[in-house]
């Protein structure tokens, strides 16, 4: 076996938080230990390995290396300390930025060197169309006494079926958003074409996008929303007591998020009494803000539990795993803080505060495919990969 290591990775993956894999020396003790290992997988030990050999190709076309949620039972039992958990975190990182697109904003989010443009690039955006608008100007505590809270932080304006408001909000939140998308489907598709490759089958013969969906996509799904593999861990437990809260929480807010602009931007037309903030004790308030708590909630866990886990095991905590924490915490902290000053009457701090809100909420969407944030679509669809592999298809389509 020609094995041409890349050295350059190698260093990236100790510069990440891998930089124990060198005392790896192939007991096999972190397969043994691990949920997801079997008799003819030995995950992470084949990884480790791979890791020492610069193998990229390879671990960049692994399912096993999304598989993984990092419950740690590999990195407690390693009789040597090499921190097999840390080591795949380091590898998932590599990948997010090997499969983003733009490049360019894949290594600015890589780094503590871009947070100042990461936080200042969505500021300016959003700071600069808030003065275009005129709200930036508008007299915020007119806004607050009659009642429109939030509603015309970027003005207002006559015509009656299109806000103001959500047309600024537009402006940055679905490029955003759009940008996001279209390079995590480009970060998917290729990583499909090379696990598809890596087990010789055949790209031509594949499901319909429903048999997809239906056979291998909506049961990863169930299975992610039933953690039902973090039962399967023995050290971090508090990971399933972070990440089910904070799960649940996105769910909450989404549907929050959609009925607000259903009620405001189409049922407000033609009844006005859906215009304006909800009253505090509205069913769809009452989700938001249980679900911003549930996320405060389980970020708490998430961030406890890993400052906890750095300090036990003597590992070097880095950009990479704390932007993500900071991040949504951020989120669910200015916007729970945007809805007290609301109530307290307090405009000028209030509408500060929201506009932070803002900005966290583009960060949020704008990075995921760059940062932590991915493994929601990489894992998802490393677990579809992994039933499809085992279906008649893949087997049909063996080349």
């Amino acid at each position: 076996m020609n094995v041409q290591p890349d050295v350059e990775f190698i260093k990236y993956l100790k510069g990440v938080g891998g930089d124990t894999l060198k005392k790896c020396y192939q007991c096999a003790t972190c397969s043994v230990v691990c949920p997801l290992s079997g008799d003819q997988k030995p995950f992470p030990r084949k990884e480790m390995i791979w890791s020492q050999w610069g193998m990229k190709d390879a671990l960049l076309t692994d399912t096993d290396v999304f598989l993984c949620h990092q419950c740690g039972d590999c990195t407690e039992k390693c009789p040597r300390g090499a921190k097999p958990a840390e080591v795949l975190g380091a590898i998932r990182a590599y990948a997010y930025n090997f499969y983003a697109w733009p490049r360019g904003l894949a290594n600015l989010a890589s780094n503590a060197k871009g947070l100042p443009l990461l936080i200042g690039i969505p500021s300016v955006i959003i700071l600069v169309l808030w003065f275009i608008s005129g709200g930036l100007m508008d007299n915020w505590n007119a806004n607050f006494e009659a009642g429109y809270g939030y509603q015309r932080m970027f003005g207002h304006w006559d015509f009656h079926w299109y806000a103001k408001n959500i047309f600024f909000i537009v402006l940055f939140s679905v490029p955003a958003a759009g940008l996001a998308i279209f390079s995590a489907y480009m970060g998917i598709r290729n990583l499909w074409k090379g696990m598809a490759s890596k087990h010789d089958l055949n790209p031509d013969y594949k499901p319909s996008t429903v048999q997809f969906v239906q056979q291998f996509l909506w049961p990863s799904i169930k299975e992610i929303l039933n953690h039902n593999r973090f039962d399967e861990c023995t050290v971090n437990t508090d990971r399933k007591k972070g990440h089910k809260p904070l799960v649940f929480a996105f769910i909450g807010l989404f549907v929050v998020t959609l009925w607000s602009l259903f009620a405001n931007d189409i049922l407000g037309l033609f009844w006005p009494q859906f215009h304006g903030p909800m009253t505090f004790w509205n069913p769809v308030k009452l989700l938001g803000n249980v679900s911003a708590i549930a996320l405060i909630y389980g970020m708490y866990i998430l961030w406890t539990s890993r400052s906890e886990k750095e300090k036990n095991a003597g590992i070097q905590g880095n950009f990479y795993d704390w932007f993500l924490i900071w991040e949504i915490m951020a989120v669910g902290v200015t916007g729970l803080l945007a809805e007290v000053f609301r109530w307290a009457g307090l405009a000028t701090f209030g509408h500060i505060i929201y506009f932070l809100h803002l900005v966290t909420v583009m960060m949020l969407f704008l990075y995921m495919p760059y940062t932590k944030f991915a493994h929601i679509v990489y894992r998802t669809f490393a677990m579809a990969f992994e039933k499809y592999r085992e279906s008649a298809f893949a087997k049909t389509a063996i080349g």
